[in-house]
């Protein structure tokens, strides 16, 4: 047994580790294809003539789009990230939220994740919250915040 919070095994945190090193390098190589096809765009770019408005417009939504892909993957570079920061403190797969065990099966399908299945769901319908301060739940619900937990 680790000395991981959530009792997970020092085979289990190889695996989630493992999972983690494989998502962040894909994203990593993602990230620098993006830079590099972005590069290559603006680069083209200085050799439109005033009729080219169109293929201009194309390009620029296309280039749009590709920089909002790298921010997205940048955000989940982050994510994992933090996961990795989490394994180290011995936090890794407890919810933030309510400090319950993440299933392993989440864990599986989402190695970054830092919410259970549960409290996932209570912040998408906007019965919990995220801010400063910590997590809580909205005061309609009977749960205590997850501070107090």
């Amino acid at each position: 047994m680790d000395n991981n919070a959530s009792g997970l095994t020092a085979e289990q945190l190889d695996e989630f580790r493992d999972l983690l090193l494989a998502k962040r390098n894909q994203l990593l190589g993602n990230v620098v294809s993006i830079q590099n096809d972005t590069l290559k765009r603006e680069q083209s770019d200085f050799s439109y003539s005033s009729g080219d408005l169109v293929d201009m417009g194309s390009d620029n939504y296309e280039l749009e789009n590709s920089l909002s892909l790298m921010d997205s993957e940048r955000r989940l570079l982050r994510e994992i990230d933090d996961a990795f920061e989490r394994m180290e403190a011995g936090e890794y797969g407890i919810c933030m939220g309510t400090g319950q065990i993440i299933g392993i099966p989440r864990l599986r399908a989402i190695p970054w994740a830092k919410y259970s299945v549960e409290f996932a769901s209570l912040l998408e319908q906007g019965q919990a919250y995220v801010d400063e301060d910590g997590y809580g739940f909205d005061q309609d619900d009977d749960q205590p915040d997850a501070d107090a937990a």
